[in-house]
């Protein structure tokens, strides 16, 4: 099994995020808004692989919700688990913060993440019409979310 380690984003992480960003997503977020890393409630974390960053996620924490706004695995990377791994650090986070749910949406299209995502127990609860850019238009964005259990 592959180590890999994630961490708290800082500022030393940027230009690969910026980098990673640019080849995962149709529609990158602004290097502007990547770096925006200190925004109320952040809880953005990278994944290193041999001091490497390979994956990333942007959440934000305000009063017990935790939202993915943006997660991404290194094309080079993808395709070996590590975006299950990263979704699951994520999920780990959440807990250790005492979330009460998380939230994210994603691409009708983007039929791996959503199968990921449902997978590690994520529920399709709503949905965006026509609300990410597409080449021929625009596409619906899916509202999941997983809420834990607290006794």
């Amino acid at each position: 099994m592959t180590q890999f380690s994630v961490v708290a984003l800082d500022a030393s992480h940027l230009s690969a995020i910026n980098l990673i960003e640019k080849c995962a997503h149709t529609h990158p977020w602004s290097e502007k808004l990547l770096g925006d890393i200190n925004s109320r409630g952040a809880e953005h974390h990278v994944m290193l692989k041999d001091d490497q960053v390979i994956g990333y996620f942007y959440a934000q924490n305000i009063v017990g919700e935790v939202t993915l706004l943006n997660i991404a695995i290194d094309p080079a990377h993808q395709g070996k688990g590590f975006g299950k791994q990263l979704l699951n650090a994520f999920l780990d986070r959440c807990e250790a913060l005492k979330a009460d749910s998380a939230w994210l949406e994603v691409r009708e299209s983007n039929t791996r993440a959503f199968e990921l995502y449902q997978a590690e127990g994520f529920n399709e609860v709503d949905r965006r019409r026509n609300y990410y850019p597409t080449e021929t238009g625009k596409e619906d964005a899916i509202i999941m979310s997983y809420l834990f259990l607290s006794f």
